[in-house]
């Protein structure tokens, strides 16, 4: 498997071997599907939480009597049937939103979305990329003469330069390869690789 290396011109200079088992995999929307529903649920929090008929404030008084009214028995007012009453099932912030995922599982998932980034001319790899200052318009310039502007950038390390110089920008993200995660993959038009990302990647991946 071979990725296409650009230089800062945005202009296509040479390819860079890269591991069919990261890179070249066959697509599994399945395993890709479970994947983002995982982390989606582990990233949620309990904290709603709801009343159940225990907690309502409400007298434990039966509304009327049981016979001769016409109108169905009732116990007490705080019962889910009906308005202002104890919910039935209600959430409560212990409740465990959390998914399970097999490493290999999570591996095979991350590089088939990789896989399927390269197939579709959505990756590309750079040498490196750095800034001198931590300057957004600086980097900004980077950015256009790639001809890049909703992009991700995975690269080996973040200094403080690129970090302060990208946290600025409108759907630019730069991160570390442990930082990488399934929806930014999806959802950022470009995915931007630094040779020593690729490598990074396929040692965690591969």
């Amino acid at each position: 498997m071979e990725l296409n290396v650009l230089n800062e011109q945005g202009q296509e200079t040479s390819k860079v071997a890269a591991s069919d088992a990261v890179f070249g995999r066959e697509y599994n929307e399945a395993l890709v599907h479970q994947l983002v529903v995982a982390y989606q649920a582990n990233a949620r929090q309990g904290t709603r939480a709801q009343l159940s008929r225990e907690f309502v404030h409400h007298t434990t008084k039966k509304p009327w009597r049981q016979k001769g009214t016409g109108r169905a028995r009732s116990g007490m007012s705080s019962s889910p049937v009906w308005r202002g009453g104890g919910r039935a099932f209600p959430n409560s912030p212990e409740e465990n939103f959390s998914h399970k995922m097999n490493k290999k599982a999570y591996r095979a998932a991350m590089a088939s979305i990789l896989s399927k980034l390269a197939a579709d001319g959505r990756l590309v790899v750079l040498p490196s990329i750095e800034v001198e200052s931590p300057k957004t318009k600086e980097f900004a310039n980077k950015l256009k003469a790639l001809g890049m502007d909703n992009v991700m950038i995975v690269t080996e390390s973040v200094s403080d330069n690129l970090y302060l110089a990208s946290r600025n920008l409108k759907n630019v993200l730069v991160v570390e390869p442990r930082y990488v995660d399934p929806l930014s993959l999806i959802f950022y038009s470009k995915v931007v690789l630094t040779q020593g990302a690729v490598a990074k990647l396929e040692e965690m991946l591969g």
